[in-house]
């Protein structure tokens, strides 16, 4: 059944009530027409309960907009929404990246994530080529899609608003990675599911690392708003020497916009309730409004919260990832790399779901809490200890006991491992 404005009807009643699905809900392919954003195909999904949100065909079908009931949840950037064919990976000394970045999500990876690196080719077995050069969060976010198919889906009474699409990230003598994507949202439902699979389509042994750069902004971000995670550890932050308590901003409470502030990075080892799902959220008490973010540990073991507060680029990330912020060498160095074979392939699973109201956010916060109860202080002291992953062709879960190799909690790492 579907619930719409009050009522719960069959998909008899909702015919009966309209000449098209389109007056209430539906999937719309366009095109945009101005500015850096002109020629990006996009999907735009309303399910009717007031959930809005648009999906980039040609930037890896990420999430762009995203707002319940005229209240924006997803961030906009200065950078706005910039054509694929604009984009310079490897300008500004790696940084460009910021010059595309903007929207609630953006897809980091296949083969890197993090900062700039170089690293070893041998690999891919090509004689002129020693190292793979590596900008800010690889290559995948900036990829059209082939978009394979989109609309609304009816299982008896229920019907679902889908859309699909392959993004392959590709080069001769490279890798040859495809992200394949499904984005599903049921008629008057709250939430987004996303389901991604990456597959190795050629024959090289391939490094893979991936993590969803979830971005809201105002209103739901705002003076006051709450971050809720199930944290054990507060493992490292970018900030965590004598600048941790210089700007006043901790991890769990959101200040106002500030001028001057400079971006704090954190990774919080959180804990899975019974079904190995994690649930990360960001609320506003004073709207009523929240949303959460739900990922699976045994896919996305490892979650950095970013804070952006800097007045006109206002924005928190919830950020699941297969790797440590330690970086790529660190991941190779410690046995934690992913290296997919010919056809092998890594599935990520996430639901982005709306809470509306005191209820629901209070609902969120009770099963947050029964996992984990996050520090009370607002400056817990990071303890280093990054748990050992799991690599190698292996599941990427967590493997208990201390780590080998380089540890650090110290922003030490900071030109190894990312600056967004």
């Amino acid at each position: 059944m579907v619930d719409l404005y009050g009522k719960t009807l069959s998909r008899r009643q909702v015919a009966e009530r309209s000449g098209m699905l389109s007056q209430f809900a539906g999937v719309r392919l366009m095109t945009l027409g101005d500015g850096v954003e002109r020629g990006i195909r996009m999907l735009e999904f309303r399910t009717g309960s007031g959930l809005r949100f648009t999906a980039l065909v040609d930037r890896a079908l990420d999430i762009a907009d995203c707002e319940y009931k005229g209240q924006a949840i997803g961030w906009h950037s200065p950078s706005g929404f910039r054509h694929p064919g604009l984009h310079d990976y490897e300008g500004e000394d790696g940084f460009a990246w910021g010059r595309s970045f903007s929207g609630l999500l953006v897809t980091c990876g296949l083969d890197h994530i993090l900062g700039r690196n170089e690293v070893p080719a041998e690999n891919y077995n090509y004689p002129g080529r020693k190292t793979v050069t590596h900008s800010l969060h690889g290559r995948i976010g900036t990829i059209p899609a082939r978009l394979t198919g989109y609309g609304e889906a009816w299982d008896g009474d229920r019907c679902v608003l889908w859309a699909e699409g392959i993004v392959q990230q590709a080069s001769v003598f490279g890798e040859d990675l495809h992200l394949i994507r499904r984005i599903e949202a049921d008629v008057g439902g709250n939430e987004i599911r996303l389901s991604d699979r990456v597959v190795n389509h050629g024959f090289h042994r391939t490094p893979h690392m991936y993590f969803y750069h979830v971005n809201v902004g105002h209103p739901l971000l705002d003076e006051g708003s709450r971050y809720l995670a199930p944290i054990r550890d507060v493992v490292w932050a970018a900030h965590g020497d004598e600048r941790y308590q210089a700007q006043k901003v901790g991890y769990h409470t959101v200040p106002a916009p500030q001028l001057g502030f400079s971006e704090q990075v954190w990774q919080h080892e959180l804990g899975a309730d019974g079904n190995g799902e994690v649930p990360v959220a960001v609320v506003n008490d004073r709207l009523g409004l929240g949303f959460e973010v739900v990922t699976r540990k045994d896919q996305l073991p490892c979650c950095y919260q970013w804070q952006n507060f800097q007045a006109g680029q206002y924005a928190l990330g919830i950020e699941p990832s297969t790797h440590h912020v330690l970086g790529n060498l660190a991941a190779r160095e410690r046995g934690e790399m992913i290296w997919l074979e010919h056809d092998e392939s890594r599935s990520y699973d996430a639901v982005f779901r709306v809470l509306d109201g005191k209820g629901a956010i209070a609902g969120a916060e009770g099963r947050i809490a029964a996992i984990a109860r996050q520090p009370a202080q607002d400056y817990p002291q990071p303890s280093g200890k990054f748990p050992r992953l799991a690599g190698e062709g292996m599941s990427a879960t967590i493997i208990h006991g201390e780590p080998s190799g380089r540890r650090t909690g110290s922003p030490a790492v900071r030109e190894d491992w990312r600056q967004m």
